[in-house]
Parts: structure tokens; sequence; C-alpha cells
């Protein structure tokens, strides 16, 4: 069956996922992690694009990246996963891919769903039981939106700058939302959004984008919800 063609919207931020390869590890040290929002940064610059969350886990890699033409978020992950992929083969005296197929990404709207999903990308560590609570991993966006911690890398996205008239004012605001009761099936519709390649938004603006693309997307997002084994611990995207 063929795939269907990305869904890609310039000037809007998009949800992006890769995956190592058969879920195997694509960072073994600090170094690594270092390198590839080393990467990210060069292919920013390159490709037109902005940054507004990031998180770097063990096996895989979240970005929430908004691109100013059509062609620049493949562009901007083709340079990424290239550089980086020289690098570790190289390091490692390894030989192949480091990554499980095409990137997988979902549009989000600028409106409340923007911080949710940066939310949903901070959070991954804690989903995935690493640590307690996202100030206490080292690789991701929450160090700079919640605590300051200088990070070139990142724009400050509009629903982000709303909450505050300074920097500080900013970082406190954001660090209490996040603590804030996430709502019933918010990380499941992010989730399957991002899996599908569909919209991450409320169901009007899903309409807006449906009549743009030519693709019927509103119901898509759901899916039905897996039966969790006992003993087992929910995968995390």
């Amino acid at each position: 069956m063929a795939r269907s063609p990305r869904i890609t919207i310039p000037t809007l931020p998009h949800h992006i996922v890769q995956r190592g390869n058969n879920r195997q590890a694509v960072f073994f040290d600090d170094d690594d992690y270092r390198f590839y929002l080393e990467c990210l940064r060069q292919a920013k610059e390159n490709c037109s694009c902005r940054i507004y969350a990031y998180a770097l886990m063990t096996n895989h890699v979240h970005v929430l990246a908004e691109p100013t033409r059509e062609r620049d978020l493949g562009r901007f992950m083709q340079s990424v996963g290239r550089r980086y992929v020289r690098c570790i083969n190289a390091k490692y005296r390894r030989s192949g891919t480091l990554w499980e197929g095409r990137f997988k990404s979902a549009v989000v709207s600028r409106d409340e769903y923007l911080i949710v999903c940066s939310r949903y990308i901070e959070w991954n560590p804690v989903r995935a039981g690493i640590v307690t609570h996202p100030r206490d991993y080292p690789w991701t966006s929450y160090l700079h939106r919640a605590l300051g911690r200088a990070d070139a890398l990142l724009d400050e996205d509009p629903w982000y700058t709303g909450l505050g008239s300074s920097p500080m004012e900013r970082q406190r605001a954001y660090e209490e939302w996040v603590e804030t009761h996430i709502r019933d099936g918010e990380w499941d519709q992010i989730r399957t959004a991002t899996q599908r390649g569909r919209v991450i938004a409320r169901e009007e603006f899903q309409k807006q984008v449906e009549a743009r693309v030519g693709r019927r997307l509103v119901g898509e997002t759901r899916g039905r919800r897996k039966k969790k084994q006992p003993g087992t611990r929910e995968n995390v995207l």
C-alpha cells in the first residue's frame, strides 16, 4: 500500500518524531546528545526552520519545528539525520543507517495546542520512567522554558511569549502550567496524530487543513486504545 503524502504546512509548527532502527539506541554518551543538538542548530539555519521544543531520548527524538516553506521540513530532518549518522558511524566504527524509515510528523495549530504539544514532548522522559520530573532530564527544552537555562537552539513560540512580559515571568508561568491537570486523552491524541501524520488541533482547525490538502483528517486521530497487559508499561512515543 502506497504511503500517504506527508502533510507539511509552511509557517505552522510540526511535531516530529524519529526513532532508531528497530527501536535501538541512537545516543551512546553525552557527547552524542550534544552533537545532535549541534546538528539541529546547523540544519535550522540552513533550512529556515524555527525550533520551539525538543526531547532527545535514548532511542528516538522529538522536535517541535516550524518550516518557512513546504520542502524545508524534509530538508531539515535529512540534514540532521545524515550529518549525525556520518559522525556516529565514524566514531563507533559502524555502518548503515541509525533511523527507522522516514520520520513521523503532525501539524500543530498555533493556539493552546502548541504549548500542550511542548509539554507532551518535555514530559517524555517522565512517561518513560527515566526521571520523576522533566527538570531532572538534561536533554529537553524544559530547562530553558521553565528554568531559564541558556539554549540558543530555541525560538520563543507565540503562545509561550504570551505567558508573561519578561523571561522570568514566562518561565514561572510555564513551570506552573506544566504541573496542571492533563486532560483525558491528551497524550493519546498527540501520539496518534503524529503516528498517522494528521493534525494536533481542535476539530474546526482540522477541517480547515482537511480542505486545504484535500484529504479526510477529522476523526482520524482517535483510533482504538490498545488494552494494556498486566505488569507492562505503556510504550512511549
